[in-house]
């Protein structure tokens, strides 16, 4: 393992040039401490977790120290905000510190959140507060262990520095992990700014470093467009099948690589509801949790105009349309799982269907029922999830149906039915009120709940013994918590 001195760096956009980014230098957060650290993302950079527990690592990751061959840059990109085209956003509180690669040779991007003010901070103080920080750090976590392509969070450091947002509240510092930080805002940018010498060296760039497989191909952009495509429609579909809701789906906070990317206002249903908005601001219901999938194809489209100058508008068209169709074969695959099912037959998408309006009429735990489906035999768990529904004729109906779609599906022992369900439906996820509960006791300085509810969520799918607390359905006021963009 190595200290924090033996990292590694190779800061490849960087050495793109100041029409890309920024330099700009962390603004050091008073009284730098360790609120939480991710052992599993550190061993992504071959990091000894003890480090953690030192004062230097508060200190380089609280922005007072900086390694020699770091090069902290504030990226340039801009996007569709709620539709609306922004021409210039970019980093406005955040700061690529590098580019480290491991023993692997995998390059990671040492990101900064939080970091102070940068040219892109449009009247921000380019801070972060501890809330949105702890959120981001146990969102990242949580979602990859779900196996949901996410960035990674290293460690949240806190401080004492003052920071006002609605009220007074604390500044922090969030380090996360990703293979890039380039979005499709970055795209767009060069795009309707017209500077196509830069477009072409960010395309070239991300083709190269991130695509490489689509550089043999006889038209590698067009190639790389449809990888992206099928990212996100399979990134889409793992959201849908968990009840994940981003809240912020703007083309600026959609990742190159199709991973879930920029937290602010997400959160996991709780009672499955399709049309859960989790974003306050978000008054018209862009970004509810049904309209995911089609702000999906609705963000690819806008990647889509900004290569045009490299791809046909027909071959774009074509690969397009191959969004939905993907989406669907993962989705319908993943929640076949989801209900115990190794075999397709034509009408388990009406079987899905069918359960999902059952469940939104009465209100159902989306995660609890999906887990108790597994706990038993499957008449056995339907008995004892009937209580659960208003419709019980309803439900009736769609037992005997699932019960018979299960008979048909083959030979199997319980015991087998049950292993199988319980490692793909999770019994911990990151309710917002258990966030929430972390989050007040961190911001009293009390960083031991933060701490236990990330050790939880890294294992969502095995029962902890003295864990119950994680597993129960949230009370009546966690479930109506109004999370904003505000961070």
């Amino acid at each position: 393992m190595k200290a924090l001195d033996e990292l590694t760096f190779d800061n490849r956009f960087a050495r793109l040039g100041d029409a890309f980014s920024t330099h700009v230098l962390p603004e050091p957060l008073d009284e730098p401490r360790l609120v939480v650290a991710s052992d599993a993302a550190m061993a992504l950079l071959d990091l000894d977790p003890a480090v953690a527990e030192t004062p230097v690592f508060a200190e380089l990751f609280g922005g007072h120290k900086l390694w020699a061959e770091a090069e902290p840059r504030a990226m340039v990109y801009s996007g569709h905000q709620f539709g609306s085209y922004n021409p210039q956003l970019g980093d406005g509180r955040g700061l690529l510190l590098g580019e480290v690669y491991n023993r692997a040779g995998e390059h990671w991007d040492l990101h900064l959140k939080g970091a102070g003010q940068t040219p892109y901070s449009r009247m921000g103080d380019g801070r972060a507060v501890l809330r949105s920080s702890i959120r981001e750090f146990l969102a990242s976590e949580a979602l990859h262990a779900l196996g949901i392509p996410s960035s990674r969070a290293l460690c949240v450091i806190g401080s004492s520095t003052p920071v006002w947002r609605e009220k007074q509240e604390r500044g922090a510092m969030v380090l996360r992990l990703a293979h890039s930080h380039i979005r499709f805002g970055h795209f767009e940018y060069f795009y309707y700014t017209k500077k196509p010498e830069q477009q072409a060296e960010l395309a070239e760039h991300v083709l190269k470093l991130h695509f490489p497989e689509c550089q043999e191909q006889p038209e590698p952009y067009l190639a790389m467009f449809r990888e992206v495509v099928e990212r996100n429609a399979e990134l889409i579909a793992k959201w849908q099948a968990y009840g994940f809701c981003h809240g912020v789906m703007n083309t600026d906070n959609m990742s190159i690589l199709g991973i879930t990317f920029d937290f602010g206002p997400f959160a996991f249903l709780d009672d499955f509801d399709a049309h859960f908005v989790c974003n306050h601001s978000d008054h018209e219901g862009r970004y509810s949790f049904s309209n995911q999938v089609p702000i999906g194809q609705w963000n690819l489209s806008a990647l889509a105009q900004a290569l045009t100058p490299f791809i046909s508008v027909d071959a774009l068209k074509e690969t397009l349309g191959l969004y939905l169709p993907l989406y669907q074969a993962h989705y319908l695959d993943l929640m076949r799982r989801r209900l115990g099912l190794t075999t397709a037959e034509d009408d388990d998408q009406r079987l899905v269907e069918r359960l999902l309006q059952l469940m939104q009429n009465s209100s159902v735990d989306y995660t609890l029922f999906f887990r108790r489906l597994g706990d038993e035999p499957a008449a056995h768990a339907l008995a004892r999830l009937r209580d659960d529904f208003v419709d019980m004729l309803g439900f009736d109906a769609w037992a005997d149906a699932y019960k018979a779609r299960v008979a048909r599906d083959g030979e199997y022992r319980e015991e087998q039915r049950r292993a199988r369900m319980h490692a793909v439906n999770p019994l911990y996820i990151l309710r917002n009120y258990l966030a929430q509960n972390a989050i007040t006791a961190a911001e009293s300085g009390d960083y031991s709940e933060v701490r236990r509810l990330h050790e939880v969520l890294r294992k969502p799918f095995e029962e902890q013994a003295g864990m119950e607390q994680y597993a129960q359905r949230p009370p009546d006021w966690g479930k109506h918590l109004e999370i904003s963009c505000s961070s």
